[in-house]
């Protein structure tokens, strides 16, 4: 039978991890969360919430490859994997009404399914209100993947990102379906409020200055990840160096492209 597993990395998120990962709680079977060694509280948050949901195991790690070794098992099976970064918050009803789609087979010809995102710069949780820039025409971050499409995928600094990917005959990376070509946002079933331009944890000064991992390339945050940082300085990613060079945010290049638009919040927060 079709299972459908979480993935999550995540660190120093823990103004909206928990609501991230109840978002997804009924739509996945499993949900393998792993902490990239949080100082604030996203590692207590991930506790707490194991204890209530069964079917969520979380970890800590120092190496966040760890959390793609964790998937490595369900390729070849009837699995789909989702993604879910601590910043990345799906509509539970939209993803009721995909789960049953998933179940029945629908987007089996596809690797991965992409899907409407709202780049978030400004929220009113209480007012139920969320500001910012839709993808497309921004860059969509969707991450839901058919592992049955693979043989295997053994590898990868951060979950469903990169590494070598052995398809199946008749799969490709580009084998995929985009629901924002066939719906709109209002009727999505996979929309994502990308909360990247807020401030994510009790640590943070603003929204928008921290680093993600392709940028510090901090993977490994033990001693020898580490001494190989200060050996041999790490490549950054091509596209962050680029942009850089024409003086440019890639943040905002990639994330706050046309109009920015205000959406109903409420479905992301629990409420109708």
């Amino acid at each position: 039978m079709t299972q459908i597993v979480g993935s999550v990395l995540v660190r120093n998120e823990d103004i909206f991890v928990e609501r991230a990962v109840r978002n997804v709680a009924d739509f996945c079977d499993r949900i393998h969360a792993v902490d990239h060694v949080s100082s604030d509280r996203t590692w207590e948050i991930l506790r707490a919430l194991a204890v209530e949901l069964d079917h969520l195991d979380v970890r800590r790690s120092r190496n966040s490859a760890d959390a793609h070794r964790l998937l490595a098992p369900y390729a070849g099976t009837e699995t789909w994997v989702i993604g879910v970064d601590g910043d990345e918050l799906y509509d539970p009803q939209g993803l009721a009404r995909l789960r049953a789609q998933l179940l029945d087979g629908v987007h089996a010809d596809a690797f991965r399914v992409k899907a409407h995102v709202l780049n978030c710069d400004e929220l009113d949780e209480a007012g139920g209100a969320a500001w910012g820039w839709l993808a497309p025409p921004s860059r969509p971050i969707t991450k839901l993947f058919n592992f049955g499409a693979v043989e295997a995928w053994p590898e990868s600094p951060e979950p469903l990102q990169t590494g070598h990917v052995a398809f199946t005959e008749g799969y490709e990376w580009e084998s995929r379906h985009d629901l924002a070509e066939e719906t709109s946002w209002d009727t999505d079933p996979l929309r994502c409020l990308h909360v990247c331009f807020v401030r994510r944890s009790t640590l943070d000064t603003d929204g928008a200055s921290r680093k993600n991992l392709d940028e510090s390339r901090e993977f490994d945050r033990g001693l020898f990840g580490t001494f190989k940082r200060l050996v041999r300085k790490p490549p950054r990613a091509t596209h962050v160096v680029e942009l850089e060079r024409q003086g440019k945010d890639w943040k905002r290049e990639w994330y706050a492209r046309g109009e920015r638009v205000r959406i109903d919040a409420r479905p992301f927060f629990g409420a109708s």
